[in-house]
């Protein structure tokens, strides 16, 4: 058989992720597509409680945060365009009251915190080497929310810079919650504003700090190819989306697929499978949905939720969906009877 692509081959993972485990993805927007893929399948995860963070200093100073989870306050807002932002956060925390940012921000500080120090799995991506820091502060910013440019300094980290801060940070992070362990990733998205060429030398800089660190603690951090699926099986321009820098859909469906096959045992990919078939029945828009067949189908599907919970405890549906579940299956089982 002709391969038309080179494949990357995966070195074996020493983790297997199981329902039972609970996960927090920090990072890029790629780790927001593969945080809501396990979200969508059950799995107990938490993503980006700061929002989308590109640098690997933001994402480190989020994560000290959520250490030590000290409330934020008006001082660590500022008004810009109508609106309240936080440097330490992505946008959608962004709001025209500051009582209403500060609300979300540390409500999700609150939950991140209690999530760090429980979950098994701690999922990171990186997305560029290139960090901004506020004049005026000296903050690097993990979002500059269209502030003027001459508000910033922008730099370049330095692999050594990199590792020195993740392996400091690392050792406080076992210190708390000593069987986490760490799966890192660098984002196949291409920060192209940046250039062609400090992309590049921006990527290969994160693929030698997370080098670095997965050697430095080898059995508690691995490294998952997710840059090098998309570079290489992936080079296509047709697994790219409008812009020519995101992933397509169809990408991030391949990567998650290599990425389960990686990181989870064939008994929990059964039941992925399961969930999947669950999910796409619930999705169905029928032509009549005040049928009778259409409620019965519903109501097999809401059985059968019930059915795999019961082989597997720990599948995890939002409070929504818990409540559309209860209140279905009553109305159907006093339609029946």
């Amino acid at each position: 058989m002709i391969n038309y692509c080179t494949q990357v081959e995966i070195p074996a993972s020493p983790f297997k992720i199981q329902y039972k485990d609970r996960i927090l993805f920090i990072g890029s927007c790629f780790a927001d597509h593969i945080g809501s893929r396990m979200s969508a399948y059950g799995f107990q995860a938490e993503v980006n409680p700061f929002g989308v963070l590109y640098n690997p200093l933001s994402v480190a100073s989020a994560c000290r945060r959520m250490l030590n989870p000290e409330p934020f306050t008006e001082a660590d807002l500022f008004l810009h365009e109508g609106l309240y932002h936080s440097l330490a956060h992505h946008g959608r925390f962004s709001d025209r009251s500051a009582e209403s940012c500060l609300s979300g921000i540390n409500e999700s500080l609150s939950c991140a915190a209690e999530w760090l120090r429980t979950s098994s799995y701690f999922v990171i991506t990186f997305g560029t080497t290139y960090v901004y820091r506020h004049k005026k502060t000296g903050m690097t910013a993990a979002n500059c929310h269209k502030l003027p440019a001459s508000d910033f300094v922008r730099e370049c980290l330095t692999v050594d810079a990199i590792a020195g801060e993740w392996s400091a940070l690392l050792e406080d992070l076992w210190h708390v919650n000593p069987s986490l362990k760490i799966i890192c990733t660098v984002s196949p998205i291409r920060h192209w504003k940046d250039g062609a060429h400090p992309n590049q030398i921006s990527k290969a800089t994160l693929l030698l700090a997370e080098q670095a660190l997965s050697e430095r603690y080898s059995g508690q951090v691995w490294y998952f190819p997710a840059y090098e699926i998309m570079m290489d099986e992936l080079r296509d321009y047709r697994f790219y989306a409008e812009d020519m820098l995101h992933p397509s859909s169809q990408a991030v469906d391949y990567i998650w697929e290599r990425f389960s096959e990686a990181c989870m045992d064939r008994e929990t990919r059964s039941f992925m499978k399961e969930m999947e078939l669950i999910r796409k029945n619930r999705n169905h828009r029928p032509f009549n949905p005040d049928s009778e067949s259409y409620k019965r189908f519903l109501m097999q599907t809401l059985l059968k939720i019930r059915q795999l919970r019961g082989k597997n405890p720990y599948i995890c549906l939002s409070k929504e969906e818990e409540e559309e579940v209860e209140k279905l299956l009553k109305k159907f089982q006093r339609t029946i009877q």
